[in-house]
C-alpha cells in the first residue's frame, strides 16, 4: 500500500530513513514523500517522520467523511501542501467540507488555519487521527489523504529531557536523530543486536530497546557506562523493555562481544563549540577526531561480517563563511573494507544534521562491510 509522509525538519535525513526501511520512496515536495510498505507502519519508530497518512483514492472527501459511521461531533482539521497554497484556501476547504456534513445532519467543530499547514502540536493535541471523528485532511493539489499517526512529541520530550543522567559537555543527541540512525541500517527482524561504541549517555541504546532491539554499548570513558547504564535502568522501570550490555571499551581498540549485527552510533565530535573555530583550531580538533574515527572503523572491521550496516554520525564544523568543514572520512572507506551506501534520492552532501546556529553538525555516513 502507498503512504504519504510529512517530513520533520531535516527533511532530506528523513528521506534516507524512508528509502532505508520501505520501496518506491518518491518525493513530492520538500516536505512530503509517497512510500510503499506491505505493512502499515508506526509513526513512533520513525525519528524523521511527524505525519503519516492515506490516500482517499474511490471516493470524494466529503463521501470519505460522511461514510466514516462516526456520529458524534466531528473535529476536522485541514492542512494544504498545494504550491502556492495559504491559510485562507486550507480554511475554504475546512468551511466546505463543514457545510457539507452538517447539511447532512453531522455535528462539526472544525479548527482554524493560522497558516497553510496544521502544526503537528496541534495535530497531535487535538487527537486528529487517533480519536474516532478527529479527522486531519491533507490537500496536495487535487489530491486528498487523511492523516492516521502523528508524532508523539510528548513522548519524545520526556525521554529526551527527564533522563537521571544528562552531560551537554559530550553531547546531546536527539533520540530522533538516534532512531533515524538506527532506521538506516534497514528493516531489521526484531531482537536484532545493535551495537554503539561511543554510547555516551544512552540515547542510541534507549531508542533501539524501544524499537524492539538488543542494545550493547561500550565508551571508553567509565563515567558515561554509568551515566548510560542509570538511564537505561530508568527507562525500564517505565516500561517492560529487554536486558542490555553496557561495558567500558575504547572504540579503537575493543573486542566486542558477539553477535554485532548492525552498528549505530554517534562517534566522537569533538570538544563543544559556540563559535566557528579559527583554522588552526580547526585542523587540530579534525585531526583527532579523524585518527579516532578512522581507527574505529580499521578494529570493528575485523570484528563484524560481511554485509553488517555501520550507521554514523561524524563531526561537521561550520565556518565564518556558513559553509562546513567535513572530515574526509568516505576517502577511506574502501581501504578501511566498507562500501559507502547510496540512496535514490539524495546524494552524500545532502546527509547533515545541523539546526540554526549550531557549529559542531553531523554528517551522517551509511556503510556496509564488505
Amino acid at each position: 500500500m502507498v503512504y504519504l509522509a510529512i517530513l520533520g525538519r531535516q527533511a532530506k535525513l528523513s528521506v534516507a530513513e524512508l528509502e532505508s526501511l520501505f520501496s518506491d520512496v518518491t518525493i513530492l515536495s520538500p516536505k512530503l514523500a509517497l512510500f510503499t510498505s506491505k505493512n502499515e507502519p508506526e509513526i513512533n519508530r520513525l525519528g524523521g517522520v511527524i505525519k503519516l497518512a492515506k490516500e482517499i483514492t474511490e471516493e470524494k472527501v466529503e463521501d470519505f467523511l460522511l461514510n466514516t459511521g462516526f456520529d458524534g461531533k466531528f473535529v476536522i482539521g485541514v492542512s494544504d501542501y498545494s504550491k502556492k497554497s495559504n491559510s485562507r484556501k486550507a480554511w475554504s476547504t475546512a468551511l466546505r467540507l463543514k457545510k457539507i456534513l452538517k447539511k447532512s445532519g453531522k455535528s462539526v467543530r472544525i479548527l482554524e488555519n493560522k497558516e497553510a499547514i496544521l502544526s503537528s502540536a496541534t495535530v497531535f493535541h487535538n487527537q486528529l487521527g487517533e480519536k474516532p471523528g478527529h479527522i486531519e485532511i491533507i490537500k496536495y493539489g487535487n489530491r486528498f489523504f487523511y492523516t492516521f499517526g502523528v508524532q508523539n512529541i510528548n513522548a519524545y520530550a520526556a525521554r529526551d529531557r527527564e533522563r537521571p543522567a544528562r552531560d551537554a559537555k559530550v553531547g546531546m543527541l536527539p533520540p530522533k536523530l538516534a532512531q533515524i540512525l538506527i532506521n538506516l541500517c534497514g528493516d531489521l527482524p526484531a531482537g536484532t543486536r545493535i551495537l554503539d561504541p561511543f554510547c555516551g549517555t544512552g540515547v542510541v541504546l534507549q531508542e533501539a530497546l524501544l524499537s524492539g532491539y538488543a542494545a550493547y554499548g561500550t565508551d571508553v570513558s567509565s563515567r558515561m557506562v554509568e551515566y548510560t547504564k542509570k538511564n537505561l535502568d530508568w527507562l525500564k522501570e517505565r516500561q517492560d523493555l529487554p536486558d542490555y550490555t553496557v561495558t567500558p571499551g575504547d572504540a579503537t581498540n575493543c573486542v566486542w562481544e558477539q553477535p554485532i549485527e548492525a552498528v549505530a552510533c554517534e562517534t566522537y565530535l569533538g570538544p563543544p563549540m559556540s563559535n566557528p573555530p579559527a583554522e588552526i583550531k580547526l585542523k587540530e580538533v579534525s585531526q583527532e577526531c579523524h585518527a579516532i574515527i578512522t581507527g574505529f572503523l580499521k578494529n570493528l572491521a575485523t570484528q563484524i561480517e560481511s554485509g553488517t550496516p555501520v550507521v554514523i554520525a561524524v563531526p561537521a564544523w561550520l565556518r565564518p563563511d556558513g559553509t562546513y568543514f567535513r572530515l574526509k572520512i568516505l576517502d577511506e572507506v574502501d581501504r578501511l573494507g566498507y562500501n559507502v551506501m547510496k540512496y535514490k534520492n539524495l546524494s552524500q552532501e545532502d546527509l547533515l544534521y545541523a539546526r540554526a546556529g549550531q557549529v559542531v553538525a553531523r554528517e551522517i555516513i551509511h556503510l556496509r562491510k564488505k
